[in-house]
């Protein structure tokens, strides 16, 4: 089973064909509420860690969405351009945002696993 690791400002991020999807976590989609559009970044694109790469709009807010590590793109999910509620049905699925390589892997050691994410969630970090 994939071991899904996450970012403070709710993004994960998996291991997958040797490379990484990344997209927001189920918490994060239920406090934004009905995701209506996704911005993504161009495939190539790098970004630094905690640089926003993506911009998500909800019938409650705008958010940015941050790099949880240094990272090339190497695909976006094309499907959210029309269908933006996958990120609501499916969010660490189907809702991921992109694929990227890590630019270095030492930063994913940083990532937070599942119990400790949720640990964070629940105290109100």
């Amino acid at each position: 089973m994939a071991e899904y690791l996450y970012n403070r400002t709710h993004e994960y991020l998996v291991k997958r064909n040797g490379e990484y999807a990344i997209g927001i976590s189920e918490f994060a989609v239920q406090e934004l509420g009905d995701i209506t559009y996704v911005e993504l970044p161009a495939a190539g694109a790098e970004f630094r860690r905690g640089e926003a790469f993506a911009t998500v709009e909800s019938v409650k807010a705008v958010s940015e969405v941050y790099a949880p590590v240094d990272m090339a793109i190497v695909s976006v999910n094309e499907e959210l351009a029309g269908q933006p509620e996958l990120v609501n049905e499916d969010p660490l699925g189907n809702g991921y945002f992109v694929v990227v390589n890590a630019l270095d892997e030492s930063q994913i050691s940083g990532l937070m696993s599942l119990g400790d994410y949720e640990a964070m969630v629940k105290s109100g970090q």
